[in-house]
């Protein structure tokens, strides 16, 4: 079936603030690690962490989500336009997040809690990677409410108009509405990536790092795990998904920015859990839920 996206990306209106769905996805993200998270330290999966040092994490990873993932976009994808309108940097309700860039920037908050509290920073890295999931497919769900990061025309039967893609630019509301009834714009359906992405790095994910994460693993398996399957995930969606339109392809018709940066987590998620099998095995200890 094909399906014209009409979603208004507007939730409601506060007065004459306006509440994005994007945002909204942004706070379910949150609130499902720190639910998640609360479970993992009453269960004693970060050993002499109390629930308020928890929440302190969760606040660093917040920062470095926002921070990270504006600054990783900039960079990785829009230097150019940076250095016309230094300014961009900081229009954050414009658009624009990188997940290689939040990834750095949760290592970042990471490292500078666990030094505080003398933890190994991949203790805390495994502890964090399957609480990650969740909010990456609240994010790419966020993606297909908004009617961006679309994918490339299919001649499925599950394929997509979106009204914002290019092909549209010069149409009104009515003439999209009129001409997508008579069954015109069918040749113009997109394959919804961003559901793709939703299912594969939000369900899929989630489900395999929590359930491998159950049991005591060895240091770096698990956030070993989590960098192989984002990488592979995001590497395959990569080619039905349409490439940032300011970078197009970097390499033989098909390479995109994001598969470049994905080949680096793939190696690494390879490595890390290689190197588990040398590393110590961090057994739960629980806490009282005030404590520490």
């Amino acid at each position: 079936m094909i399906v014209l996206h009409q979603i208004d990306p507007i939730a409601f209106h506060l007065g004459p603030l306006q509440v994005h769905w994007y945002g909204i996805m942004y706070l379910l993200g949150f609130g499902t690690a720190w639910w998640l998270g609360r479970r993992r330290v009453t269960a004693g999966r970060l050993p002499g962490v109390s629930e308020q040092a928890y929440g302190d994490l969760l606040f660093y990873a917040m920062l470095g989500v926002v921070l990270g993932g504006r600054l990783g976009y900039v960079f990785f994808y829009s230097f150019h336009d940076l250095l016309r309108d230094p300014l961009m940097l900081l229009r954050i309700w414009e658009g624009g997040m990188s997940f290689h860039g939040g990834l750095l920037g949760v290592v970042a908050a990471a490292w500078w809690w666990s030094r505080r509290h003398r933890l190994h920073l991949f203790d805390t890295v495994d502890f964090i990677a399957p609480l990650v999931p969740p909010g990456l497919g609240f994010g790419r769900l966020g993606n297909y409410i908004g009617g961006e990061l679309w994918g490339k025309y299919t001649d499925a039967g599950w394929g997509v108009v979106f009204p914002r893609a290019p092909e549209f630019s010069n149409w009104t509301r009515e003439q999209i509405h009129s001409q997508f009834a008579s069954g015109a714009l069918e040749r113009f359906a997109r394959h919804p990536s961003q559901l793709y992405q939703a299912l594969l790095e939000g369900l899929v994910m989630f489900l395999a790092l929590w359930w491998f994460s159950s049991k005591p693993r060895p240091r770096y398996a698990v956030s070993g795990l989590f960098a192989l399957l984002y990488g592979c995930f995001r590497f395959l969606i990569e080619f039905v998904r349409v490439p940032d339109p300011q970078i197009g392809y970097l390499a033989f018709g098909w390479l995109t920015m994001g598969q470049v940066l994905s080949l680096p987590l793939i190696a690494l998620g390879l490595f890390w859990l290689w190197w588990s099998r040398r590393q110590p095995t961090l057994q739960p200890l629980a806490v009282p839920p005030n404590a520490g």
